[in-house]
This record gives C-alpha cells, structure tokens and sequence, in this order.
C-alpha cells in the first residue's frame, strides 16, 4: 500500500536549514575540495547498503549526480561552479545532523530535504550536465576517440553557457 504524504517547508523553516548549511560551510572551509566529495562518497556508501524510504532513495540519487558532475573530466565544470556545488555538499562532511540516520523512517528525512535544496539551487547545472552526459552517450561509438575532445568540449561549452544564462535570468526575478 503506498501512502503520500506532503508537507510545505516555509520561509521560516528554509531559513532555519540556510543557517544550517551556512554552519556546515564554514566548517567545510576547512576541508579541501577532495575531501567533501570523499565524505559525500562515503555517505552514500554508507547507505547504500541500509533501507531507506524510496523519497530518501530519489535524494539520493541526486546527490550521486553532482558528485558526478563535479568529479567528471570531461564536463570539466569552471571553478565558480565547482564551488557552489561544494558548497552544497559542505552539509554531507559532518556525520552529526538534525535527525539520527539511526531513527527507521525519518533519519534521512533532514539530509533529503538538504539534497533537495541543494539540488533546487545547482538546478541549472545539474540540466546542463545530464545534457551533456545525454550527448556523449549518443554521440559514443565504439574506437571513437579522434575528434570526441573537440565535440565534446563544444557542446560542454554550448551547456555551459546557457546554465549561466538561466542562472542570471533567475537572478534578476
């Protein structure tokens, strides 16, 4: 039997998780760039093998993807970039958070609403990467490798250009 449940987080509510994450970036500030992926990564190892709830499980998943975006060569995404997403992983570097992932059912509940908030403010990142992941998947074919960096990095540069684009558009609402 599926049950939905739904729930609003208010203004008052995403304020209390910016402070939240405002902390765990400042204490990130401390950690190089390889060791909040190498947290992150070890988190999501961690779960990989404990039952989570299948909202938690999507949360997840995301997250799997702006490590992917950050860590691939090939996307190769700009330093400005790379540190936003950082900045959203920063939360994943400390094991202590809001609710014990011990606690069956709701222990996750706080790092899915994080994923989520990240990934709400990397949004335009993460279209432009699943985009180009999309692309050079079509584009693969098996011994290819003469020309793949020049088409590659064209539409890289294409995707790039429109996150910002999207970005600044969003910025001036």
């Amino acid at each position: 039997m599926l049950m939905r449940i739904s729930f609003d987080i208010s203004d008052s509510d995403l304020r209390h998780f910016d402070l939240i994450m405002k902390e765990a970036r400042s204490a990130a500030k401390k950690s190089a760039p390889g060791q909040i992926i190498s947290a992150t990564r070890e988190l999501l190892s961690e779960i990989e093998n404990t039952k989570v709830p299948v909202f938690v499980a999507k949360r997840l998943e995301l997250l799997q993807v702006i490590v992917a975006m950050v860590t691939d060569d090939d996307f190769n995404l700009p330093a400005p970039e790379v540190k936003r997403a950082l900045n959203g992983l920063a939360y994943f570097v400390e094991p202590e958070d809001l609710i014990p992932d011990h606690i069956p059912g709701l222990g996750f509940l706080d790092d899915a609403i994080m994923i989520e908030l990240v990934a709400r403010d990397l949004k335009h990142e993460l279209d432009a990467f699943r985009d180009f992941c999309d692309f050079r998947q079509e584009r693969r074919e098996p011994g290819e490798k003469e020309g793949r960096d020049g088409w590659l990095d064209s539409r890289r540069r294409q995707l790039l250009e429109r996150m910002r684009r999207r970005r600044k558009k969003k910025q001036r609402r």
